[in-house]
C-alpha cells in the first residue's frame, strides 16, 4: 500500500517549502494539493494557487510524486490545464499526477460569475473536459488537438514538448455510476472519498460506500472491455474520520482497503492549520514502512 499526503496550499512559501521537503524525505509516495480558488474547509483562510505551488514543490523535492487533487471545470479550461500539466511534468522530471474531477457547488462554482451547475450538468461538462484534455496531455510533441464538444473547443492545441511520462497519468475523482464510467474510459487512477452528501462519515459507512463504488467500477470497466486491475485505486481519508495517531491504526485501515484492491491511501499533513490532526511521528513511521 502506497501512502500519499495532502499539503494544503495555505502557508507562505518560506514555510511551505519545508512541508514538501519533509514529505519527500519521509518517504511518502505522493504529495498532493487541493486546486481551488477558495476552499470550504477554510473559507476565510489564506490559500495559494495549486499550479505555481506544485512547480515550486518540484524544485525542493527529488522523488515524491506531485499532483492536483483535484482540478475541475469550475474554473479550469481543458486546454490551459493540459498545458500547465505538461509543464509540471517537465519541471518535476516526470513525477506529476494530474488529478481531475467534476467539481462541486462550493465557492469555486460561482467565482467566475457563472451560476452553479447542477450535478448532472457538472458531469456532462466533465465528460467533455476529459475528451479535450486527455489527447493533449497524452499526445506526442508533434500532436495538435482540434475538437469541438458541447461545452469546450480546441483549435490545434499543441502537445509540445510532450510529457516525459508515457502517458502522463490521469487520476479521476468519481463516486457515482456515470463518473465511474469516465474513470473506466480515461483514468490511470481512480480517487474516492467514499460517501458524499448527508451520510454520516464513520469507518464502517465509508468502507461500505467504497466497496459499492468499487463494484460499480468493475462493471464500468467490463463495459469498456478494460481489466479493472489496470485502474489504480486511491482513497482520500477525509477529516470527518478519526485522525491517524499510530502506525497500527493505519495498518488496520490499509488492510481493509487493500482487500478491495486499493493501492494508495492519502492522509493530510498533520502539522498544518486546518480540520485534520494526526501524529507527525506516526506519519513518519507509516511513510517509512510503506516507502518504495
Amino acid at each position: 500500500m502506497h501512502v500519499g499526503l495532502v499539503i494544503l496550499p495555505t502557508d507562505r512559501w518560506h514555510e511551505a517549502r519545508h512541508q514538501w521537503a519533509w514529505a519527500d524525505d519521509a518517504g511518502f509516495h505522493a504529495a498532493w494539493t487541493y486546486d481551488h480558488i477558495r476552499w470550504g474547509g477554510m473559507p476565510d483562510g489564506p490559500w495559494h494557487a495549486a499550479v505555481p505551488v506544485l512547480a515550486a514543490a518540484a524544485t525542493v523535492t527529488t522523488r515524491v510524486r506531485l499532483g492536483t487533487l483535484v482540478a475541475t471545470p469550475n474554473f479550469r479550461h481543458p486546454v490551459t490545464l493540459a498545458r500547465e500539466a505538461l509543464a509540471l511534468d517537465d519541471i518535476s522530471g516526470g513525477r506529476f499526477d494530474l488529478g481531475v474531477g467534476p467539481g462541486s457547488d462550493g465557492f469555486d462554482a460561482s467565482v467566475l460569475g457563472q451560476e452553479p451547475w447542477s450535478p448532472a450538468q457538472r458531469l456532462d461538462r466533465f465528460a467533455d473536459f476529459l475528451e479535450v484534455l486527455r489527447p493533449i496531455v497524452e499526445g506526442d510533441a508533434r500532436a495538435r488537438r482540434t475538437a469541438s464538444t458541447e461545452h469546450y473547443a480546441a483549435h490545434e492545441a499543441p502537445s509540445t514538448p510532450g510529457a516525459l511520462q508515457s502517458p502522463l497519468p490521469l487520476t479521476v475523482a468519481a463516486g457515482g455510476a456515470k463518473g465511474l464510467r469516465l474513470v473506466a474510459r480515461h483514468a490511470r487512477q481512480w480517487v474516492t472519498i467514499g460517501p458524499t452528501g448527508a451520510v454520516e462519515r464513520t469507518p464502517d459507512t465509508i468502507l461500505r460506500a467504497v466497496r459499492a463504488q468499487r463494484d460499480q467500477l468493475d462493471a464500468a470497466c467490463a463495459a469498456e472491455a478494460r481489466d479493472p486491475a489496470t485502474v489504480g485505486k486511491v482513497l482520500l481519508w477525509m477529516p470527518a474520520e478519526p485522525a491517524i495517531d499510530s502506525a497500527d491504526q493505519f495498518e488496520e485501515l490499509a488492510a481493509a482497503y487493500a482487500e478491495l484492491g486499493f493501492d494508495q491511501i492519502v492522509l493530510h499533513h498533520p502539522d498544518q492549520t486546518g480540520p485534520f490532526g494526526g501524529s507527525t511521528a506516526a506519519f513518519e513511521t507509516i511513510a517509512a514502512l510503506h516507502a518504495g
